[in-house]
């Protein structure tokens, strides 16, 4: 099943949905079909949960990313400007 008709049926059914149910049954429909979408994509494998759930050990890796990022940002003193004689 190519993407087209994919989205032509899942028109189709939030179609449906929202003239015979009304917008709550749209919004039921579109939301278990997002359900639906997420449960696929991890089961095929193109998604891994791990990329978007936080562990506590990459909590400590972050905040040493950041302040390892800031302290070597920028000039090493505030008289170098580029461009700009004083």
């Amino acid at each position: 099943m190519n993407t087209t008709l994919a989205g032509l049926l899942t028109g189709l059914a939030l179609g449906f949905a929202g003239y015979f149910g009304g917008f709550g049954a749209f919004i039921v429909v579109a939301a278990l079909g997002l359900v639906g979408l997420v449960v696929g994509h991890l089961a095929r494998g193109d998604v891994h949960i791990t990329d978007y759930v936080r562990t506590r050990e990459s909590d400590g890796h972050r905040g040493e990313t950041f302040e390892r990022r800031r302290s070597t940002s920028g000039p090493s003193s505030g008289t170098e400007h580029k461009g700009r004689v004083q």
